[in-house]
């Protein structure tokens, strides 16, 4: 089969796409026929060796797809070959085929095609378990997205809405504001400019925002840790603009505010079960057209070396889709 490979932590451009042996399933396993994968951040410091998770070498980057079952392990009892799927592999998913957890496969949603399950799983599942299990957003409050463009910043906006949130997305051009608008977004800031912060007071009537999702990281983060209400809730997803902010702790103490990390990956590992009910509901709305991935852009397997370094760049909005049939 062929596959994107990485052989050594390091730049993204020494990815090569390559001719590797079909993997086998071994016990709990299931290898999956990929149709659609997509890219997500972590892709780009996964290769790199910036992730928090290091897979042995060499390996495929690709951390959600779509497709077929192939074959099965000893053991898999509720998935069959030719079952169609989704699935979070945290790496694997850039090749023709990839083994997987079974526990980690789910049935495609119905009405849902291979490219749209591809950019569900990891997106949709990150902001849910965010919103729901750890800020525990309610209806009425307001929620502040950096990064709103990207992939989970577009489906934490859906959510949002879909739990009655009112949302402010903040991005860094215009067209990037506009697709939040788009999607659902009530009002939008550029974060690109200086008094991007008085915005977000002016929006809220000076009372501040009752929750940040932040997948951004760099020096947006204080700027929005600022901007948050009495007792709000800042969430740290990730780190998009390459840098980990060293945020002054009297910022908590003067406002109660709660700085809460999402580790999406580690709570799926701890609460399968819980898990499967989030993608339940997402599966749901998505059913009801509440939620709906956005992608941008689809390649070809050939293409996905330098659709990560776009991403690296936050030079994407929404998802880019891999087609290794393509």
């Amino acid at each position: 089969m062929k596959a994107l490979m990485c052989h050594a932590f390091g730049p993204i451009s020494d990815l090569k796409l390559e001719d590797v042996t079909d993997p086998t399933p071994e016990a709990g396993q299931v290898v999956i026929k990929v149709e659609a994968a997509s890219i997500n951040f972590p892709d780009a410091l996964i290769v790199q060796g910036l992730y928090q998770f290091k897979p042995p070498l060499p390996f495929s980057p690709g951390a959600e797809l779509a497709g077929t079952v192939h074959s099965v392990g000893e053991g898999v009892r509720h998935l069959k070959v030719g079952d169609r799927v989704i699935a979070s592999t945290g790496h694997g998913g850039f090749a023709e085929l990839c083994v997987a957890d079974a526990m980690r496969v789910m049935p495609l949603p119905p009405g849902m095609d291979f490219e749209l399950g591809a950019a569900f799983v990891l997106t949709y599942g990150t902001s849910f378990h965010a919103l729901q299990h750890i800020a525990k957003l309610q209806a009425g409050e307001t929620l502040l997205v950096l990064g709103a463009a990207g992939g989970v910043g577009l489906a934490a906006i859906e959510i949002a809405k879909a739990m009655g949130a009112r949302v402010i997305a903040a991005a860094s051009s215009a067209d990037k504001l506009e697709l939040c608008k788009q999607v659902g977004a009530d009002e939008t800031v550029n974060y690109e400019e200086d008094d991007w912060r008085k915005r977000v007071d002016a929006l809220t009537d000076g009372k501040g925002v009752d929750v940040v999702y932040d997948a951004v990281g760099g020096k947006y983060s204080e700027p929005a840790l600022r901007a948050t209400a009495w007792r709000g809730r800042f969430l740290v997803v990730g780190f998009a603009a390459g840098e980990i902010p060293k945020l002054p702790l009297n910022l908590a103490l003067l406002k109660e505010r709660a700085i809460l990390g999402v580790f999406w990956g580690d709570a799926v590992r701890r609460d399968p079960a819980q898990h499967i009910a989030n993608m339940k509901q997402l599966g749901a709305w998505f059913n009801e057209g509440k939620v709906k991935p956005f992608i941008s852009e689809r390649i070809a397997l050939s293409g996905a070396a330098d659709g990560i370094a776009r991403m690296a760049s936050r030079k994407v909005k929404g998802k880019v889709v891999v087609l290794p049939g393509a």
